[in-house]
This record gives C-alpha cells, sequence and structure tokens, in this order.
C-alpha cells in the first residue's frame, strides 16, 4: 500500500470511528414530569367531573381525530357471546370517543367516577411520548373494570397533547 493509500485509509478510519449518528434526548425529567402532570390532570377530570379541562387534554377538538379504542379480554368476550353470538373483541364504534366518555362522566346523576393508574411508564424523546400504565375504574367506590392503558402524546404549542388512547377491559374480578 503506497503512504498516500495509507494515510488516506487512517484518515477514513479515524473520521468514521468519531461520527455519530444524532440521538434524541431520551426522558428527560421536566418532559417526564409534564407528561406525569397530564396523567394527573385526566385523573382529576373524571373525579371532579370537569369537561373543559379534560377536553383541553387533547390534541385536536375534534373526538374523530384522536383514537380511543378499547378490546375486551377473552372471560368478558365469552359471556357477552351468550346473547350476543356476533360480538367481537375489538371492533370501532364511531360513538366511543374522548368526548362520548367525559359526556357520560359529566351527565346528571351519573355516578362518582374515578380512574385510578398504577405503575405508570413514561418514554418520550422530548417530542413524542407514550406512557402505559395499569389502571382501575372505579363508579361509586366500586371497580366496574380493570386493564392496561396506552397513550401516544405529542408535545405541541400548547404542551403535551393526547393524540391516542388504547385500553383493554377486564372483568373486575381479578383472577
Amino acid at each position: 500500500m503506497t503512504p498516500l493509500k495509507k494515510t488516506a485509509l487512517t484518515a477514513l478510519v479515524v473520521l468514521a470511528s468519531s461520527w455519530q449518528p444524532a440521538s434524541a434526548k431520551q426522558n428527560d425529567p421536566a418532559d417526564v414530569a409534564a407528561i406525569h402532570a397530564v396523567v394527573e390532570q385526566f385523573r382529576m377530570a373524571i373525579i371532579h367531573k370537569d369537561k373543559p379541562s379534560f377536553m383541553r387534554l387533547f390534541f385536536s377538538d375534534k373526538p374523530e381525530d384522536v383514537t380511543w379504542q378499547w378490546v375486551v379480554d377473552d372471560a368478558a368476550m365469552a359471556r357477552i357471546r351468550k346473547t350476543k353470538p356476533d360480538a367481537r373483541k375489538a371492533r370501532h364504534v364511531a360513538g366511543s370517543n374522548y368526548l362520548s366518555f367525559i359526556d357520560g362522566e359529566t351527565r346528571p346523576g351519573a355516578k362518582a367516577g374515578e380512574e385510578k393508574f398504577r405503575d405508570v411508564k413514561i418514554d418520550t424523546d422530548g417530542e413524542v411520548a407514550s406512557v402505559n400504565f395499569d389502571y382501575s375504574y372505579l363508579e361509586d367506590g366500586g371497580e366496574t373494570n380493570w386493564g392496561r392503558e396506552m397513550w401516544q402524546l405529542v408535545r405541541s404549542d400548547d404542551g403535551w397533547k393526547i393524540i391516542s388512547v388504547i385500553y383493554s377491559v377486564r372483568d373486575p374480578v381479578r383472577k
């Protein structure tokens, strides 16, 4: 190998070894705290039947722009299929969204509702985030269902906003 080729090869190796791809800042404590605040605001809006506060947590004021999807567990599905044989575990229900949820919570005569969160995990790069946790939903203090819930959020000009909510619905009796 000629001295020129050796120098060029050495320079290429040094340059290649010093190059590092750009990476996003992961789980900055300020972002994680802000996202925890969104989770707490969601919880408190249900407890206090505060529709305006609940609505502000979402990316769009159009419910159809935000995914809101549930899936029932096998035990509940077996019970449902006894009376509705064509029932499906997961299906899109046009009227099921964050607006219909909070409207149900705030309607006159609605039972006191609360969603409890456990084992909250947040992953973010400062622009997008995922949140997942175990939840229990209570009405008048009694558990009506429980499961796993997952959100996706975006950091907008107005702060962190929920763009997607998916969750499993399990029977209240835990095995």
